[in-house]
């Protein structure tokens, strides 16, 4: 990166954001943070109630950790203990973002609409790689424009998440009926309590967050008769639901899959294998789903789709990206993430390589970097973002370094052979 009196613009203000500017303070570039929520963790606030399956040694960015020992009393949480969303932001990215140092260059309720360069589209030429970025931005008095030397996109894909319909579309009727339709994972034991006591629920989705949603409400109807669920997934076998087990590094994440395992097999919970939802219609006091071939497959009160998310590539429209045609993360990082070809919860560390694109200076990290692909661990988030964040800096040696070992799932294995992948 050439010398600029500009900053470095970080969208999002969640863990790998805020690690990106920290890691920025640290090498003595200027970090500008937009954050689309009115405060730090807004994603993570809205899960809170959940408890992750990673302990705290795991979760706070190293640079972090350097800035808050250094600049404040702050102490880090006992790192063999397993905190809830709500911990997260209230023992770390809270005392993080209220530092001197860092919350003169966090502003809220700032969301980012658009990237360009200044004076060219996508289309133009020119001198691109050395005009600098101009970012459009919603502002609390209005829409602003603010530019920067570089740009790193953490903005996360909670906010947009998979619909229900199959062939990535939304189902017929999921929008007239969004008043039944709960998106991500609710708080089924506590503030939604009324909404799912005694109802009969489908949670729509595979991963992590439907798995969890689905144990919730079968303690929820242990507690409250009435109470039941069903779970519906797109693949036909079921076995990869389970996952690792007691053979998974995480304990937290391998015992997931093995209470729903036993949940489903007690009878407590009605799996349904290969539904591809076409249609939500109403009929008599709830909802109706239908597959793809127009047939009835069940009637239900309620419905969570917990199906992950998608990036927001609308407000990238002008930059020159190189996306991987499935998973729409870098195509360097692609391979290595599809779900169609690679099982493994543990994607190998990498870093400013990988998530490079034509653009000049432009990375996404985090959540986002993945795409469409699942299993992200905040870990490898704070690597990308130390990596980018050296590589910025004009330090290759630095960035190209792997500074990370994941825990393993238990669960690898490629589908061409069957054989390891990890």
């Amino acid at each position: 990166m050439s010398e600029s009196p500009l900053p470095v613009a970080v969208i999002g203000a969640g863990p790998i954001g805020l690690a990106a500017a920290a890691n920025l303070l640290e090498r003595g570039l200027e970090p500008l943070v937009l954050e689309a929520g009115p405060r730090v963790g807004a994603s993570i606030r809205d899960w809170g109630h959940v408890e992750l399956f990673t302990p705290w040694s795991y979760l706070v960015d190293p640079a972090s950790r350097r800035l808050l020992e250094a600049r404040s009393s702050w102490r880090a949480p006992p790192e063999d203990r397993t905190p809830r969303g709500e911990e997260l932001v209230e023992s770390y990215l809270d005392p993080l973002a209220r530092l001197g140092t860092m919350s003169d260059r966090i502003h809220l309720s700032h969301e980012v609409t658009n990237v360009s360069r200044v004076g060219h589209d996508r289309m133009k030429e020119g001198r691109r790689g050395k005009a600098p970025f101009m970012l459009v931005v919603d502002t609390p008095e209005g829409r602003r424009r603010f530019t920067a030397r570089a740009v790193i996109d953490a903005s996360g894909t909670w906010t947009t998440p998979n619909p229900m319909g199959a062939g990535g579309v939304e189902a017929d009727g999921e929008r007239e009926h969004r008043d039944r339709i709960r998106y991500g994972i609710p708080d089924v034991l506590g503030r939604e309590r009324a909404r799912y006591a005694g109802k009969r629920t489908v949670v729509v989705g595979s991963g992590h967050s439907a798995i969890g949603t689905v144990l919730a409400l079968v303690e929820l109807g242990r507690r409250e008769p009435g109470t039941l669920v069903a779970w519906a997934v797109r693949r036909e076998q079921p076995s990869r639901l389970w996952g690792g087990g007691d053979a998974d590094e995480l304990s937290g994440r391998g015992a997931l899959g093995t209470r729903v395992h036993a949940a489903v097999h007690s009878g407590e919970v009605a799996l349904l294998t290969g539904l591809s939802i076409s249609a939500v219609r109403k009929h008599r006091e709830g909802l109706e789903v239908l597959d793809d071939t127009g047939k009835a497959r069940l009637e239900v009160d309620e419905i969570v789709v917990a199906t992950g998310g998608r990036p927001n590539v609308a407000m990238l429209r002008e930059l020159r990206l190189d996306l991987d045609l499935a998973t729409e993360s870098t195509k360097a990082l692609g391979p290595l993430i599809d779900p169609n070809h690679h099982s493994c919860g543990s994607v190998r560390p990498h870093g400013a390589a990988e998530l490079a694109h034509p653009e000049q200076d432009f990375y996404v990290v985090g959540m986002k970097s993945y795409g469409r692909a699942p299993t992200f661990l905040l870990p490898t988030g704070y690597e990308q973002a130390r990596s980018v964040v050296a590589a910025l800096a004009g330090d290759h040696e630095a960035a190209g370094r792997v500074e990370l070992v994941l825990p393993q799932t238990g669960v690898c294995s490629t589908d061409a052979a069957g054989g390891p992948c990890c």
